[in-house]
């Protein structure tokens, strides 16, 4: 299949059948041109063409991406997205063939949950992303805010009077609905040093301490911000750098998936075996806008599936590094 039709293919699903056609095409096409992927598959005693459903699908440990270069041919990436970590770790690193696939994807996940982004105000605090190059958030982000309609909208560092004059402003005045976004600690810091009504405002977290904090449940992160913030509820992003796509929670740590995303839960004992609705496991991410590196990602996120459609995060396996999507070390 021509790449543009696979392309094609993964964003015009509108069913569980399409999403699995679209999965089955995308895992032959790996297959055959991811070598890193490729080999793991024959070192699994796996053939591609004895595959005929999602769940025979292998999927790649989220570790690969730190060891060897995960990409479909050889290509020069349009951009390196790299994950955040301390001097010890190291980084994963995701080569991105085509950036104009993960704005695809990331418009068609916001767009599908929240609408247009050009109907909001992004007020971001991600000190710690700004602080590095490389980051999938930052990219993003940068995007949201840059076709946003308000000038308003950007990157803010200082918490100082200027900024919570903005916020008041914002939240008495503005014509656009606003998504105050942050990493949990800058979030944390912001609600501890100023309680402040923000009652018409989104607040969504991103999760991560990046050690500066004690990590917290999100339970208990998000009752700390309702209280602070006077909002109903917490909304959630989840995402990395091994991904091009992004699940979104908008109450109670419950996420729900785009089209081309989907979240499998596999037993922590056995890899091979998924488990049903309700049951905890590890989060196994298909990701199809992954074309041109790895869609079938085995993560260390412990997870629970609600839904076919939505899943909870639980937290980190013991085994796994402390990383930016970090919420809670279990």
């Amino acid at each position: 299949m021509k790449h543009e039709l696979l392309e094609e293919l993964v964003f015009n699903i509108q069913s569980d059948k399409d999403f699995e056609v679209a999965a089955l095409a995308v895992f032959q096409f790996q297959s055959l041109h991811n070598e890193v992927y490729k080999k793991y598959i024959n070192i699994l005693g796996i053939k591609p063409e004895n595959v005929k459903t999602i769940n025979e699908i292998p999927f790649l440990p989220i570790d690969f991406f730190k060891k060897y270069e995960v990409m479909c041919g050889k290509y020069v990436p349009e951009q390196v997205f790299t994950s955040s970590g301390t001097s010890s770790t190291i980084n994963s690193r995701h080569f991105i063939k085509k950036t104009d696939i993960y704005i695809r994807s990331f418009l068609a996940g916001f767009q599908k949950f929240y609408g247009s982004e050009k109907d909001y105000t992004f007020i971001c605090l991600l000190p710690s992303y700004l602080e590095r190059s490389g980051s999938s958030l930052i990219y993003m982000m940068n995007y949201l805010v840059s076709t946003s309609h308000n000038p308003q909208s950007g990157f803010y560092k200082n918490i100082d009077n200027n900024f919570i004059e903005l916020l008041k402003s914002l939240q008495l005045n503005s014509a656009h609905k606003v998504i105050l976004l942050g990493v949990s600690f800058a979030l944390l810091d912001f609600a501890e040093q100023h309680k402040i009504n923000l009652s018409n405002f989104i607040i969504m977290e991103t999760g991560g301490m990046k050690g500066r904090r004690k990590e917290l449940i999100r339970a208990e992160l998000h009752q700390i911000l309702k209280n602070k913030f006077h909002v109903q509820s917490i909304h959630s992003e989840y995402g990395m750098t091994e991904m091009l796509s992004q699940a979104y929670s908008k109450k109670d740590g419950i996420f729900f998936t785009p089209n081309h995303l989907k979240v499998l839960i596999r037993d922590m004992n056995d890899p091979f075996t998924f488990l049903k609705e309700g049951q905890s496991g590890v989060i196994n991410i298909i990701d199809l806008a992954n074309i041109y590196s790895c869609s079938f990602i085995a993560t260390q996120d412990a997870g629970r599936m609600v839904t076919p459609h939505s899943f909870e995060v639980l937290g980190r396996t013991d085994n796994s590094d402390i990383r930016g999507c970090n919420l809670m070390v279990l």
